[in-house]
């Protein structure tokens, strides 16, 4: 044993570097807390050369302040992407790295995205103060629309290859809001102008009787069954899927899954409610894409 922590002693850092780049960041900082010998590595620029996406600098460049970032150490700027999102594109987009993968995530804010009747003030608020707060300057408050569409789109080329991803619905929902409680949204992702894409249903405000305590104060979508509704069930037969809490106070919804493994092309997501109602009271932050 003791022979081999010489030998290893005596390889060169960039043969450690290159030992370490063959493992994941997170092999690399469990590693680095209990070996004092990859613990000296571990601070190698070749080694987080590794980790760090190829054009991350052209990324970074795209931020206001790219030298904030770029004149730091190559750990140091591993670390900060994965810790702090950075604004792009004119404040417009978000991205960040996975901690234990690297792997590339965006969130596309809502005035990235495109939403039907979005510049029109009678139907759409853009407001820069709002609880919970925003990553971005604004979000897009939903004052009274009957067709609520919003679609987003990234190039493929932008994320990690040959990693799936999953693309996320980021919004709230006010005290005042109506006209999407027990309401199916339909969701669909896929390559633009492909004609091949996956849609499903989801829910964005649903209260079943478990949930209330006694029974839904809007008639459910469900069919009666003894006292209570039957939930709908999504067109996959899956059960209900309800929206998530996330950590920065918004809710999320799963819009679909996508493989990267192509060059090129762009990867489109739709939400759309035409159920010939209104509705008020949603909030728009944006949509979420990140490794599954």
């Amino acid at each position: 044993m003791e022979m081999m922590k010489k030998k290893s002693f005596n390889l060169p850092e960039d043969c450690l570097a290159m030992i370490l780049s063959l493992t994941s960041p997170g092999d690399v900082c469990r590693l680095s807390s209990v070996s004092s010998i990859f613990q000296l590595t571990s601070n190698s620029s070749a080694l987080w050369r590794k980790f760090l996406p190829p054009d991350y600098e052209s990324i970074i460049a795209r931020s206001n302040n790219p030298s904030q970032l770029l004149d730091l150490p190559l750990k140091k700027v591993y670390s900060s992407l994965c810790r702090y999102p950075i604004l792009i594109d004119n404040g417009y987009k978000s991205f960040w790295l996975n901690r234990l993968t690297g792997k590339k995530c965006y969130m596309l804010s809502a005035r990235a995205l495109t939403i039907v009747w979005g510049s029109t003030p009678m139907y759409w608020k853009w407001t820069s103060i709002y609880h919970p707060k925003s990553r971005f300057s604004e979000v897009a408050r939903l004052r009274d629309v009957c067709w609520l569409e919003i679609k987003g789109k990234i190039d493929v080329k932008a994320l990690s290859p040959s990693t799936h991803y999953a693309a996320y619905f980021v919004f709230t929902l006010e005290r005042s809001a109506y006209g999407l409680k027990n309401q199916p949204v339909k969701v669909t992702m896929g390559l633009a102008g492909s004609g091949e894409s996956i849609t499903r249903v989801v829910y964005l405000d649903v209260e079943t009787p478990e949930r209330l305590g006694n029974f839904p104060e809007e008639p459910f979508l469900g069919q009666p069954f003894g006292d209570f509704m039957v939930p709908p069930i999504l067109a996959d037969g899956g059960g209900l899927e309800y929206r998530m809490d996330r950590s920065d106070g918004w809710w999320e919804v799963k819009i679909g899954e996508f493989k990267v493994d192509l060059e090129e092309g762009e990867l489109e997501m739709r939400l759309t409610q035409l159920g010939g109602h209104w509705k008020r009271g949603l909030a728009v932050q944006g949509i979420e894409i990140r490794p599954r």
